[in-house]
């Protein structure tokens, strides 16, 4: 049996990835004579992303970097970025707007069921220190919050969309920057071997309550998107959901966990029950994944079929349908809108700079009031920072929803991406700066690479991940 090395497995994917686009050069030189097969077009679309996107992240692990950075470029490659820049033809046969209505489709189910997942993982009955942890909380969202609202409101209706208000709009770009994605910074932890350190403990804690109180805000500003007196309204259905959840809906999903012994039709009463909270909190003007999330906080826990059921749905979901989520992010962000003019890309700076540096004051200025040691708290403070998917689901609400325009849109978007990238090396240097050594190596003793996690939701109380 022939034993390939990381490496070469990188090069053969993203060989793969220039085969599976240059076979098809053929049928994009008589795109515009017809309009072909639509099954036909949507199927080729959906392997160019998996291809692309697995090919990324292939080179994203061969950096040191979590899959999901690779997989969140590969995205932006296929967009109008880059391959819309220099081949429009291609963007053209590959992405045709009724492929691209097909793709959003099936990348909002891959949202509906990730953000479950988030809901299932969310613990807090658990965290100790709670006192410190919601101090931390407070100041790592509370800063780039604020910082987040300055922004828009010193430039003005740059980022405002074509619903939005400019407060609404400064609302909720401040709380885009106050993301941490739970599900990266588990991964980042791991593979720093800084998991059951006192700051890999206080970062998983504050990440987790942030996550909550996340989902809470976004539901209360959809709710103020809605027009007219509505969203007084849409906040008393809100609200009683959540009674309706946690005195009918979460007692009765604990009977069935312990009834149900087959994985099978556990898997798709959770599943469905999902889908059925997104279809309500659709139908009462709040965005589908509230109600996921909200589900998926009222499935029971300490469950190991839960637990198997939520591997399952991880596996299919973030290697097959997150990409596809991935591609329509592309789509939409468009690098080419900063253009040549200097005040854009200032404004991208500051962002990216206040986005970072209030992260780092704010949480890791907390965490060294508290006692926490320098070097410790930077560190904190520096892995508050990875924002990753999460902020991408949040990003793509907003812009849904008219919080942002598409310069705006893009803007965070690339921020999101910038620093998720860093924090991985960023914590290194401080590592290596507080004499400390890091993971030398990221594969096993055979020599394979078995760093196949992307953007995975870590099993957090029973320290467990799973591998993909």
């Amino acid at each position: 049996m022939i034993t390939l090395s990381p490496r070469t497995r990188t090069l053969l994917g993203v060989a793969l990835g220039l085969v599976v686009l240059v076979s098809t050069v053929p049928l994009w030189r008589t795109a515009g004579s017809h309009d072909g097969d639509s099954l036909t077009r949507f199927l080729l679309a959906v392997a160019v992303v998996l291809v692309a996107c697995q090919a990324f992240a292939a080179l994203a692990r061969r950096f040191r970097q979590p899959s999901v950075v690779g997989e969140m470029v590969g995205g932006l490659v296929l967009g109008s970025s880059l391959l819309g820049a220099v081949w429009p033809s291609a963007t053209g046969f590959l992405f045709p707007p009724a492929v691209m209505e097909g793709l959003d489709k099936v990348a909002q189910l891959g949202l509906v069921i990730f953000v479950f997942l988030l809901g299932c993982e969310l613990r807090t009955d658990r965290i100790e220190r709670k006192g410190v942890v919601g101090a931390v909380v407070i100041a790592g969202m509370g800063l780039p919050w604020l910082a987040g609202m300055g922004i828009v409101a010193a430039t003005g209706g740059l980022f405002v969309g074509s619903q939005g208000s400019p407060a609404g709009t400064m609302m909720f770009v401040g709380l885009a920057m106050a993301v941490t994605a739970l599900p990266v910074l588990a991964r980042i932890l791991d593979d720093l071997k800084l998991r059951h350190t006192s700051v890999g403990a206080l970062s998983i804690s504050a990440a987790a309550i942030g996550d909550g109180l996340l989902w809470l805000v976004l539901a209360f500003l959809l709710a103020g998107q809605s027009a007219g007196g509505g969203g007084v309204r849409v906040l008393l259905l809100g609200a009683a959901l959540v009674l309706v959840t946690a005195l009918c809906v979460r007692p009765l999903l604990v009977a069935l966990v312990r009834r149900l012994g087959s994985n099978q039709s556990l898997t798709v009463v959770l599943v469905a029950g999902a889908i059925g909270y997104s279809v309500l909190t659709q139908s009462i003007q709040l965005h589908p994944v509230v109600g996921a999330f909200l589900f998926g906080v009222a499935v029971p826990r300490d469950s190991l079929v839960v637990e198997r059921i939520c591997q399952q749905l991880e596996g299919f979901t973030l290697l097959i349908l997150l990409p596809l989520f991935f591609a329509g992010v592309g789509m939409t962000t468009s690098i080419g809108l900063l253009g040549t003019t200097p005040v854009t890309w200032l404004v991208f700076a500051g962002v990216l700079v206040a986005a970072v540096v209030t992260k780092i004051i704010g949480a890791g200025g907390v965490a060294r009031l508290t006692g926490m040691p320098n070097g410790e708290a930077l560190r904190f403070g520096m892995l508050m920072n990875c924002r990753g998917v999460t902020e991408l689901v949040v990003l793509s609400i907003g812009y849904q929803a008219g919080f942002l325009n598409q310069l705006g849109y893009s803007v965070l978007v690339l921020v999101a991406v910038v620093t998720t990238a860093a924090t991985g090396p960023l914590v290194r240097w401080s590592l290596r700066h507080d004499g400390q050594a890091g993971p030398s190596s990221r594969s096993e003793p055979d020599g394979r690479d078995h760093t196949l996690v992307t953007d995975a939701p870590a099993k957090l109380l029973n320290g467990k991940k799973t591998d993909l």
